[in-house]
């Protein structure tokens, strides 16, 4: 791995490596009190360096480029002065990590929970989260995966504002503290995920063009011009990224990573950035002795992005699936179809679960155009699902939390939704008790001009799909307070009842083993009209059948036990008393026991599963 930013080598050394391949010149200045100007030493391929003895870390520094003006260090370690101020030269080696016998966990048994640091607790920092672990832990939960921690402007953001990736967030507690919650997730059992932004980089604070040619107008994005993965000079950005890839899993111990919009990325070179990375984990994973993974955020719908490297994919170890989402979603909230226009009928969320996409090649409204490729041959431990995420939840009005959505018994569905799922499920904060606080579109720039630009494009970027209720400007202090989630709540009323309903559903994931079958080949969906669908799960053998019967309608659907099985023995019940809203009820619950072709009657807005072993002469 490059030496790229500055590299504390032990005993007040440090190693400074710049790439500024365009520059005729690059000078050092170490600021008071260590106060020097020192002119680096021209490498190949467009970098400069320099050892320099006497630099203790905590030492500020900039570089001073050949138009005499001074910049932060691209590939800074840490922002204390936030993006503006000098770089800080950080011993990355002084933390004393304890988690030696961490070994990471299988991906296929992950219960993601994506996480925002600063309005997950009041405090808002790595080290408060800490003392929330064991509850999460006790629900299940076994991998955080937290929004964007590089550094970006001010204290409130989302995260994707971030300007330097190789730097962790100051307001959050900055390097150490992020080490320390790393380690104590590891500790319980925990896996840390981390979203980067490898698309695109935030407008205030960006120098990187001051440096070398990082961008390119070759390719648009959303954001401007696309970084420089292909085109002249294009060596020392690829180098760049791979290596902070390989930073994470390295320096912070970090056992995967989360990649933003990876659509937006655009390379046509005959060695893709993506196999340049691939190449790199693995072979850090036979350095470090753990599993590293990549999952990819993708508009693509496409199963390359699966696909190793050497079969002319991308090599991620799985990908986000949009489609679930959105076909369940339309299901269960019919204000959701203003959104999702394409999606509505039974017949596509049934693909969701045998397939994984639904728009597989054929016409989208949406996009006016054929869009997709199948999916149907790939596992599901490849795919990622959720009912709620920081897109799905801020980038509408910011109210858009399935607690304020829709009604306490499909609130209930859409947790049995992924988690009955072959599927990884993630679970946003909060989510898990029903949590009710907005998360909404916040920033803390301190360009008035940016300010208004990014208010405009917020506006502008989701009017169509905006509610009528006032959306707080993102600038303002109290817009980031109110995201804040109200944890107090999880131990009253409806939210503990969830919580307990989550923590059920996420054992009974662990315990059943139809449940840990991710193959396609055992995954069968019955379509109910346009009311309800019975997921059918079963073990790679045959021998344990499940039938997850789920009703999204209003009315009572009858249904016949399938035959195979003599006895159905009930494992799961949404209707029954504990997991029933205070002032509830149920005239009539699913019998425990039901035989083969019994017909049944199942209760609107329910859940129900049934277990049963395979008859082998049937």
């Amino acid at each position: 791995m490059k030496t790229i930013g500055a590299n504390y080598i032990g005993n007040n050394r440090c190693v400074f490596t710049v790439w500024a391949p365009e520059k005729e010149r690059v000078t050092l200045h170490l600021l008071p009190p260590n106060d020097r100007k020192l002119a680096m030493q021209p490498t190949e391929w467009g970098y400069f360096q320099l050892e320099v003895e006497n630099i203790p870390p905590g030492t500020r520094y900039v570089y001073e480029l050949d138009n005499g003006e001074e910049y932060p260090d691209p590939a800074s370690h840490a922002q204390p002065d936030d993006v503006h101020g000098p770089s800080e030269v950080i011993d990355q080696s002084a933390y004393r990590w304890q988690d030696e016998g961490w070994r990471g966990l299988p991906f296929r048994d992950l219960i993601f929970y994506q996480l925002h640091v600063g309005t997950f607790t009041p405090a808002g920092t790595f080290e408060a989260i800490i003392p929330r672990l064991d509850a999460l832990a006790k629900v299940g939960i076994n991998a955080l995966q937290l929004l964007p921690v590089c550094q970006f402007p001010g204290d409130r953001n989302w995260g994707y504002d971030g300007v330097y990736p190789y730097a962790v967030q100051h307001s959050y507690g900055g390097p150490q503290a992020l080490k320390k919650l790393v380690n104590a997730c590891h500790n319980r059992g925990i896996a840390v995920f981390l979203d980067v932004v490898f698309n695109h980089l935030g407008p205030e604070g960006n120098y990187f063009t001051q440096f070398g040619p990082y961008f390119t107008e070759k390719y648009q994005t959303p954001w401007g011009a696309a970084l420089n993965f292909d085109q002249e000079w294009s060596d020392g950005v690829r180098d760049y990224f791979v290596d902070n890839v390989a930073f994470w899993f390295d320096t912070y111990h970090i056992d995967g990573l989360r990649f933003d919009a990876i659509h937006e990325i655009f390379d046509r070179g005959a060695v893709s950035i993506w196999e340049l990375i691939h190449a790199k984990v693995r072979y850090l994973e036979q350095q470090l002795g753990r599993s590293l993974y990549l999952v990819a955020e993708t508009d693509l719908n496409s199963p390359k992005v699966v696909k190793s490297s050497e079969l002319g994919g991308y090599g991620f170890d799985a990908q986000w699936l949009d489609d679930f989402h959105h076909a369940f979603q339309v299901l269960i909230n019919k204000s959701a179809k203003e959104r999702y226009a394409d999606f509505g009928r039974m017949e596509q969320l049934a693909k969701a679960y045998t397939d994984g996409f639904v728009s597989s090649g054929d016409y989208v409204t949406f996009r006016k155009r054929k869009y997709g490729a199948s999916s149907s041959g790939i596992a599901g431990d490849r795919f990622v699902v959720f009912n709620l995420n920081h897109d799905q939840i801020g980038n509408q009005s910011g109210r858009e939390r399935l607690a304020l959505l829709v009604d306490f018994d499909r609130q209930k569905l859409a947790a049995a939704a992924i988690l009955l799922s072959p599927y990884v499920p993630l679970l946003f904060m909060g989510e898990e008790y029903a949590d009710e606080s907005p998360f909404f579109y916040f920033i803390s720039h301190s360009d008035p001009s940016l300010i208004r630009k990014v208010e405009e494009g917020h506006k502008k970027d989701f009017a169509r799909f905006r509610s009528k209720a006032d959306i707080p400007a993102p600038i303002e202090e109290d817009t980031f307070n109110q995201s804040k989630l109200q944890w107090h709540t999880r131990s009253r009323g409806n939210h503990r009842i969830m919580l307990s309903w989550y923590q059920s559903l996420i054992e009974l994931r662990r315990s059943l083993p139809a449940l840990q079958n991710m193959s396609k080949n055992n995954i069968r969906v019955t379509v109910l009209g346009q009311s309800g669908f019975v997921l059918h799960r079963q073990t790679v053998d045959g021998q344990q059948q499940l039938v997850c019967l789920f009703n999204l309608s209003d009315d009572v659907i009858l249904y016949t036990l399938p035959v195979w099985v003599r006895e159905w023995h009930k494992v799961l019940d949404s209707k029954e008393a504990k997991w029933r809203e205070a002032g509830s009820s149920v005239r009539e619950l699913l019998p425990s026991l039901a035989k083969a072709g019994q017909t049944i009657h199942i209760p609107p807005a329910s859940v129900t599963v049934y277990s049963g072993t395979f008859l082998p002469n049937w």
